[in-house]
């Protein structure tokens, strides 16, 4: 339809996560005057497929991935991409195949002068390290210039003992003296799996995922989308410190059952002053689904909390009874009247297992609207 276009943004739709998809189809798209593609994809054979001389003149590719899979249909991924300047490569969900797929087709742009790459990956037993950025990406591409990336990488394990220590890892970076690099790692024994994250900085993105007590801190002015997750509590301290780190945070997601150690302590380490009570201002959406009580008191306390007025709140209908005394408590009533709306799971928890419910329901009675007087109550 428009045989002279050289700039095409074809994103997802604002409603339903819409991608993309050629897998069954394999139409003939061509164009030699397209120049940037700004494109929604749903799996990497899709990439692959764009790029298999559908636009020979194309020099700025930006791909947002749904998918990066096992290849079940026989696609190019060899030729050589002398055309291309400038790619641009984010998949959220995690892969197990970077090495077999994703490595070759960037190891292709031979002429890429700015890359920029946010990936999950997976391995057995190893992290991702400065091999995978410096053997296996930047001597493949002798103009790159301009280099950003976000790439947390998992790995199970067996024996700690042989798991490299952060200090080694860092050291493995001397090389990017010209780059602030970040990297840290951290380790779940329970679920047997390793975790590292690494990524240029300053950080550009608008969420920061998975981040535990190993967190390195930092200021993230442009992330909207934060999770937490650990095996070992998340004290009031850390909290405080998410706070300084995600100044415009506006989703908060926390996984973790361990109880807080130091919750009855409310002296600060100097202890001439009690800790501060946190404030996430810019805080619209708040998951507890996946936590202990613990956090209930942690966001419902106001002498811990003060909760923004109009949050989203997730949360397990008999926890937050518990916390708030049967919807009597005063010190759970001041956060409690700022939620805007909240879901409250009804199911009954058995077997001490806090993600494993009976399917029982229970009712939630009436009385409890008055402790939400602002609250649409799902």
């Amino acid at each position: 339809m428009f045989p002279n276009l050289q700039y095409l943004n074809f994103g997802r739709s604002s409603i339903w996560d819409e991608r993309l998809y050629f897998f069954l189809t394999r139409p003939t798209v061509i164009s030699t005057n397209l120049l940037e593609l700004h494109v929604s994809l749903r799996t990497f054979y899709d990439c692959l497929y764009l790029l298999d001389g559908h636009f020979n003149q194309l020099h700025t590719l930006y791909v947002d991935l749904d998918l990066i899979g096992d290849l079940n249909r026989e696609v190019n991924n060899i030729k050589k991409l002398p055309s291309l300047k400038c790619f641009w490569l984010h998949c959220k969900m995690i892969t197990f195949v970077y090495d077999e797929f994703v490595l070759p087709l960037l190891q292709r742009m031979s002429n890429l002068e700015k890359l920029d790459l946010c990936i999950n990956v997976g391995r057995r037993k190893r992290f991702f390290d400065d091999n995978d950025l410096k053997m296996n990406i930047i001597n493949y591409m002798p103009q790159l210039n301009k280099f950003t990336f976000n790439i947390c990488s998992l790995s199970s394990f067996y024996n700690e003992i042989n798991l490299p220590s952060n200090e080694h890892i860092q050291k493995t970076f001397s090389n990017f003296n010209n780059k602030q690099i970040i990297y840290w790692t951290d380790y779940f024994p329970k679920e047997k799996y390793g975790y590292c994250h690494i990524y240029s900085y300053p950080y550009q993105l608008k969420y920061y995922n998975k981040i535990t007590n190993n967190f390195p801190g930092g200021i993230f002015k442009y992330v909207r989308q934060v999770s937490l997750h650990d095996e070992r509590p998340f004290e009031h301290e850390f909290f405080l410190r998410i706070a300084e780190s995600f100044p415009f945070m506006e989703e908060l997601i926390i996984r973790n059952h361990e109880q807080q150690i130091n919750k009855q302590f409310r002296k600060s380490k100097n202890g001439n002053q009690d800790l501060s009570i946190i404030k996430y201002p810019y805080l619209k959406q708040l998951n507890l689904i996946d936590t202990c009580i613990d956090y209930y008191e942690q966001f419902l306390f106001d002498t811990k909390m003060d909760l923004a007025f109009g949050v989203r709140v997730g949360m397990i209908y008999g926890l937050v009874k518990e916390v708030t005394h049967n919807f009597t408590r005063n010190r759970t009533r001041n956060n409690c009247a700022k939620i805007n709306y909240v879901n409250l799971r009804t199911e009954i928890q058995y077997g001490g297992y806090p993600d494993k419910f009976s399917g029982e329901q229970q009712q939630i009675p009436e009385y409890i609207k008055d402790y939400f007087p602002h609250t649409q109550i799902d």
